[in-house]
């Protein structure tokens, strides 16, 4: 796949960035390549957990300017106004795509995560980074909005106060600014090694739980009520407790081994 790698080991899908000679910059094939990734492990229910990273000295480096010039010479709305994948446009949905992943997605950041890296990232369940990686809203420097999810996905995760300093500045924050932000969850000098260890222990995880934890936290982030997200926790543990994997975890806890899944 042109721009992006993907690679499947005992349940886990490793996607990978692979324009690292350009920090991997997002350009439009580079746009297409993610989103087509993650369309295609969308309805795969052999994937238990991804792993999002960029190979080279950086995660990604934002949008590759000179190869969008043509497009921004042409009405901007014939581009970004069409809904092309649901809610989205091709560009929202680079990021939105690993939002709506029905399994955990943990982002491995290194170098900068800039503009549309940055989103990117935001897309992810779970960002791990090196201490020394950049993080920044970039669009600003261009006299631009951020438009890729950001709107979406930076109110879940930090205060207002925050988004705004970040998108009004487009100033770079350190990973550790980051975390206390809330846009890291956690440091590591080897943040692809610690995001693969993450997801090799996700994925030893009852799948049918891990899908439906993610939706229910998804489902109480929505907005929905107190009575609503009460509720809805009650119809997942119903359709959890006693099936096959449920079973299977209590099997294997009573017998001191490492559950087995279908």
């Amino acid at each position: 796949m042109t721009r992006v790698s993907v690679e499947i080991t005992d349940h886990v899908a490793h996607v990978t960035l692979t324009r690292g000679d350009k920090m991997n910059a997002v350009d439009s094939a580079m746009a297409e390549a993610i989103v087509e990734a993650g369309e295609a492990l969308l309805p795969r229910d052999d994937i238990r957990a991804v792993v999002l990273s960029g190979e080279g000295r950086a995660f990604c480096a934002g949008l590759d300017v000179a190869s969008f010039g043509a497009a921004l010479m042409r009405d901007s709305s014939d581009w970004l106004m069409p809904r092309s994948h649901g809610a989205s446009n091709l560009m929202q949905r680079v990021a939105m795509v690993w939002h709506e992943m029905p399994v955990p997605v943990i982002a491995a950041l290194q170098g900068v995560a800039f503009g549309a890296g940055f989103q990117l990232a935001l897309g992810a369940d779970i960002r791990i980074a090196h201490p020394a990686c950049k993080l920044a809203v970039m669009e600003m420097k261009w006299g631009l909005v951020p438009d890729m999810g950001g709107m979406v996905l930076l109110p879940r995760l930090c205060r207002s106060d925050v988004i705004r300093r970040l998108t009004y500045t487009a100033d770079p924050v350190s990973a550790e600014q980051g975390l206390a932000m809330g846009l890291v969850t956690e440091l590591a000098e080897d943040p692809l090694a610690a995001a693969r260890a993450m997801a090799e222990g996700i994925a030893g995880r009852s799948p049918s739980a891990i899908r439906a934890a993610k939706a229910l936290i998804g489902y109480a982030e929505s907005g929905a009520g107190m009575e609503e997200v009460l509720l809805e926790e009650s119809r997942a543990q119903v359709g959890l407790i006693g099936g096959s994997d449920q079973r299977e975890v209590v099997a294997a806890n009573m017998a001191g081994r490492a559950p087995v899944f279908g």
